[in-house]
Parts: C-alpha cells; structure tokens; sequence
C-alpha cells in the first residue's frame, strides 16, 4: 500500500489527459465539467462544456439565464435533472456572493453530491478530499482485492476511507485526477492494461484471477416497461406542444400530445412504432403518429401551440428528438 500512491502519481505525469478544465484553478470551470461529465462520456461532454463556457463565461451569467436556456443548451446530454440542478445551484453561488471554498459548503449546493463537492474542494483548492467515482472503485477494488458491493452503504464507507487514506499530503488534486485516469485508460472495465500496469506486482485481482469479477455490484433494479404514445399535430403551420410537469422523467422539457393510452384521432397516420428508449430503470417504447387537420383541435390545457419552424426553441427529450426526425417535411 506504501508505493500505491507514489506509482499513481508517477503514472499520472506521464499518462494524464490533457483536459480544458485541468488547465484551471476556477471552480465554477471545473464545478461545471464535473456535473457534465456525470453519466457522460469525456469525448461527448467536451463540446457540452466548451459551449455553456463560451455562452456563460461565468455562473453569474449561468445564473442569470432562464431554466428553457439552459435546457435547451443541454439537449441530447439526457438526465436533465443535472441541467436544473446546475442552474439552480448557480443562483445559490451567487447569492453566497461567489464559489465557496469549503468542501462543507459545496456540498450544499443543488445536485452536488460527495463526489462532486471532493473533486472541487480537491482540484479548485487543493483541499485534502479524496474523490471516488467508478473509476476509483474499480482500481482500488482489483488492487486491494476489495468484494465488498461497490453500490451499497457498507462499499461506499470502505472505499471512501480507503481512498482517503491513500491522499498524499499537499498533493489532492494530482492523486484524484490521477485515479480517474487511471481507472479510465489503464485498468479500463474491459481488457485493463495488466501486462503493462505498473501496479501489477501488487494487484490482488491479477494474482487471483479476479479482473474480470471485481468490483462487485448488488444486482440492479429491475427495468420496468412502459409504453408512449405520441401525437404530433400539424395545423397551417403550427403544432401543439406542452412542457412535462415535475415528478416524472424529463421534467421541464417539451413534447408533443401525449394521449396517456386515450384513443388515437381518425385520420392520423402512424409514423414510427415500437421505438426503443433505455433510461436508468425504464424502458420506453414509443408510438409516433403525425394528425394533419385545418382546425385547431381541443387539447388539455397545458398544451400550446407554436409556429413549427421555431420548434428547435423548446428543449425536447431525445427520444422525441428522434421521433420527429420522421415527419414528413411540408
């Protein structure tokens, strides 16, 4: 355990990533790649981040835009409760009068978590909080030969003390970024790196055959099935559309008619059927019909009608997204 920390750090200077964010001590740069990157891959996240940076240079700015502008920046990254968590979470920054400084304080922030507030107590300040993120749990768990459920309360206690105790002194920021990377290009969840890992002398799962077993998760949720079906009308140039309501998936964002397993009008015409949607603990299957009428038909009240050629305004789920991919143009 005594050279883990050393070999890391090594690797680390001659392996790390070059990242934008990296090149930065501000937090609200690095507080900002941090919420992006949850649930999102780096090469994917990168153009995410540089446009919010360019768009709102600062959090005053992302504090001052509206909740639509900041869903509609995100569209396509999916889990939008992190888009309104980041903008709500900036109006709290402001109103403390600017990014705090404390890992006790960034933590109450919207939708900042223990891992997020570490890794920006750790890479804005320096301070001395260890990060564990996927990546940290897979390499310390093959290393240390760690069966202890990564996705329980018990394996998040064990590996976050463990990490901990492997902070070096002064050196937070360079050990946590360090893990990430590690975890991400060398002992990668399939085909790690292992002839060439300078950990493998000490690695607890190559010695035991364990690479492929660890770490170790409790079985998932069951995914439960559940059906959508979509209605777009298209009436002289306009169609109705209605923003989600809170308490359920894609909160704050824009379909079109929903009829919630109601009868489909005469005259509309099935575009797409069955199409598949995967989120966390769901499985969507959508139907898409296209209703072209002269009048204006009665929809419940939370639905609107706007023009369709500003329909690119509204931040919509990326499953409508690709329904409407299939509409005839006019």
């Amino acid at each position: 355990m005594n050279q883990f920390t050393p070999i890391i750090l090594r690797w680390f200077a001659e392996n790390g990533r070059s990242l934008p964010w990296r090149e930065t001590h501000d937090p609200y740069a690095i507080w900002l790649s941090e919420v992006i990157l949850q649930q999102t891959r780096i090469a994917q996240g990168m153009d995410y981040w540089q446009r919010f940076m360019q768009r709102w240079p600062t959090v005053e700015q992302l504090a001052a835009a509206t909740e639509d502008e900041v869903l509609r920046e995100w569209q396509g990254l999916g889990y939008y409760s992190r888009a309104r968590n980041l903008h709500t979470a900036a109006k709290q920054i402001v109103a403390m009068g600017g990014f705090p400084k404390d890992f006790e304080t960034i933590r109450t922030l919207k939708g900042v978590g223990d891992y997020t507030a570490a890794a920006i107590a750790s890479i804005a300040f320096d301070l001395p909080y260890a990060v564990v993120d996927g990546n940290v749990y897979r390499v310390l768990a093959r290393h240390f030969g760690i069966d202890t459920p990564i996705n329980t309360t018990e394996g998040k206690k064990v590996f976050t003390a463990l990490a901990q105790s492997l902070l070096p002194e002064k050196q937070a920021s360079a050990f946590n970024q360090a893990m990430m990377d590690f975890g991400a290009i060398q002992c990668t969840p399939q085909s790690p790196r292992c002839i060439v890992c300078p950990l493998q002398q000490t690695c607890d799962a190559l010695h035991t055959g364990r690479i492929e077993t660890l770490p170790v998760k409790q079985r998932k949720t069951e995914v439960k099935t559940r059906r959508l079906t979509y209605v777009y009308v298209r009436c002289n140039g306009y169609t109705a559309i209605r923003r989600r309501p809170a308490g359920d998936i894609w909160q704050g964002l824009y379909e079109p008619w929903l009829t919630d397993d109601g009868p489909v009008p005469n005259g509309a015409i099935l575009l797409r059927q069955n199409v598949q949607h995967l989120l966390t603990h769901r499985r969507l299957l959508a139907d898409f019909y296209l209703w072209i009428v002269d009048k204006r038909p009665t929809l419940p009240d939370e639905y609107v009608w706007v023009k369709e050629a500003e329909l690119d305004r509204y931040a919509k789920p990326r499953l409508v997204e690709i329904l409407l991919e299939s509409l005839p143009v006019q």
